[in-house]
């Protein structure tokens, strides 16, 4: 009686390899990140400049024209819902490294531009508010995103980097035995073919 052929669980065992290559596991993290996506979708309902919410400043409501709300708070409120919620709430439940460095790119670029958005309504005309409460809420709500999608996807868990080493040590072998296969042993002696 012979053993089990493991050249038959090859290909599955590589598949399992690569997906456990692809995918994220934030762990504590994806409590934090939750928590900030929330913070984020409250802001929408609180004042960015004077009464203008922050849903009148996504959709240019007459509140926003009152409170004289410009293009930086416009564009940080848009990257903010769709990077901010929505990448970061598809990457927490696909747990997809792709999703999760778009979230990653778009919350670094959502910080800035929140950043932006707070200067410009510092700067703005008297008659007119200065940055409310959610807009300042969610210019930190989107720093703290980004830092903590850094840290995810920046962060390799043990079994990914022995995957990884597996992956790389299994290609390696493969070149050489072709190599040997191609050029012969250190003898200079060629194999035979296989075929």
């Amino acid at each position: 009686m012979t053993g089990p052929n493991f050249d038959e669980f090859k290909g599955d065992i590589e598949a399992a390899e690569r997906q456990i290559a692809r995918e994220i596991d934030p762990g504590a993290r994806a409590l934090v990140l939750a928590i900030a996506v929330f913070v984020l979708l409250v802001t929408l309902l609180l004042p960015h400049a004077g009464g203008a919410r922050g849903f009148d400043v996504l959709v240019g409501s007459d509140a926003a024209v009152d409170n004289a709300i410009a293009l930086p708070s416009r564009v940080f409120a848009w990257f903010a819902l769709v990077f901010g919620v929505g990448f970061s709430m598809l990457a927490l439940l696909t747990r997809r490294w792709t999703m999760a460095w778009i979230a990653l790119a778009g919350s670094t670029v959502t910080m800035f531009l929140g950043l932006l958005a707070v200067w410009s309504r510092q700067t703005v005309a008297d008659p007119h508010p200065g940055p409310g409460i959610g807009l300042v809420l969610a210019w930190f709500a989107s720093i703290v995103l980004a830092y903590h999608w850094a840290r995810v996807v920046l962060t390799r868990t043990a079994l990914q980097l022995a995957t990884e080493e597996r992956r790389r040590a299994v290609a390696a072998e493969r070149n050489r035995k072709g190599l040997l296969d191609t050029f012969g042993d250190d003898d200079g002696t060629p194999r035979p073919s296989a075929g």
